[in-house]
């Protein structure tokens, strides 16, 4: 028996979370640390992360069988920059 699952998630502010995710992204200030000479080949490493709250709902479809759940949970977001480049989304993680 053939069985087709389909799953799919739309956020209720998502306009919301991509301004919050930017400013991490783009924030002002830098500490200095991504300048930091380190040994060997490895590479220091500015962070910036931040806890951001995100709602929407999950559809669940099997065979032909929909399902819609709401939900609500916080998410960290972290960025990484390397000396003089931008900072870069690398890790975002649920944390329910």
């Amino acid at each position: 028996m053939n069985k087709s699952l389909h799953i799919s998630t739309t956020l209720d502010q998502p306009m919301l979370l991509e301004n919050m995710v930017e400013k991490l992204a783009y924030r002002r200030y830098d500490l200095g640390y991504s300048n930091e000479k380190m040994p060997g080949k490895h590479k220091a490493l500015e962070t910036s992360s931040a806890e951001m709250y995100v709602s929407g709902t999950v559809a669940i479809e099997c065979n032909d069988e929909m399902i819609n759940m709401p939900f609500i949970t916080n998410f960290l977001f972290t960025c990484i920059k390397e000396k003089s480049d931008p900072y870069k989304l690398t890790w975002s993680t649920s944390l329910s």
